[in-house]
């Protein structure tokens, strides 16, 4: 399951749908808010809502566990979606993920701040595409800035013109933002991932959230792999297709999937964290 980032859809998984689809089943919702599902102003866009409702989703699709691929906000969704539903996660992808440090970009910061979705419409409401088009090209005389980036920067801007997207894109931001940066931090949790396979996959190039947090959680999960995409932006997913497809096929055929239920998750819950008073005192303590 291919969860895609914020002010996206699964739009942005189309040049790896093809290739992975050979060798596996793949699904790629649009979360609630984005590209075309319900808009709802009264929606809850918290990240244990949207786990929620993807474990709705493949319950309903009749689908058992799946390995969830999470790029940027859908990153933080895919753990948040592993933490509460061990039993349907078999593997865990986070690409150029959230969640796992306080950096971010700057525009994301500015996001949380009031009057956004007055902004935003003042910027898209008369001439949408236009003002989408101009700032890509403006973009592009950047140098370094990658394609794939301008085109999800393109994307964003044109959905802004729905009251609804700018709506359901302010009360994710919040949700999940402060003006200091990502609110929510998933390193604590990833003791969690212990029996998880996990797979980071981060741009060395990436401005919107740096690489250092994919090596980061790296270091803290013994097992897990890590590839760097060198120069690579914020979508390494769409900027090396053939490449990030090729990545997730080996993991999905050299690594077993998690078997999770309440015995094996109570033995996680209650086994000492590697950074705890608990784990030091363990590791030190006669046998």
């Amino acid at each position: 399951m291919l969860l895609h980032g914020l002010a996206s859809s699964s739009a942005t998984w189309e040049p790896v749908l093809p290739l992975l689809g050979r060798d596996t089943h793949v699904i790629a919702p649009d979360l609630l808010g984005h590209g075309e599902t319900a808009k709802p102003r009264s929606g809850d866009y918290s990240l244990g809502a949207y786990a929620a409702g993807l474990r709705d989703l493949l319950v309903a699709l009749g689908l058992g566990p799946a390995t969830i691929v999470g790029h940027s906000f859908g990153g933080g969704v895919a753990m948040q979606f592993a933490y509460q539903f061990p039993e349907l996660t078999e593997r865990l992808v986070l690409d150029a993920s959230g969640g796992l440090g306080p950096d971010v970009t700057f525009a994301l910061r500015a996001a949380t701040l009031p009057g956004t979705a007055a902004a935003l419409h003042l910027a898209t409401a008369l001439t949408p595409r236009p003002v989408a088009v101009l700032v890509r090209r403006v973009a592009a005389a950047i140098p370094g800035v990658p394609a794939a980036d301008l085109d999800g920067m393109s994307y964003a801007l044109a959905s802004f013109a729905e009251h609804g997207a700018r709506h359901a894109f302010v009360q994710t931001v919040r949700s999940t933002l402060s003006w200091a940066g990502q609110r929510l931090d998933g390193t604590g949790r990833l003791y969690l991932l212990t029996d998880v396979p996990v797979l980071l996959v981060a741009g060395s190039s990436d401005t919107v959230i740096p690489a250092a947090h994919a090596r980061a959680a790296h270091d803290r999960l013994p097992g897990s792999r890590l590839e760097i995409f060198d120069g690579t932006g914020h979508f390494p997913h769409s900027e090396h297709p053939a490449r990030f497809a090729t990545a997730l096929l080996d993991f999905l055929g050299t690594t077993a999937p998690a078997r999770s239920d309440l015995r094996s998750l109570r033995r996680t819950l209650r086994r000492p964290r590697p950074d705890s008073v608990e784990a030091v005192a363990a590791s030190v303590s006669p046998a």
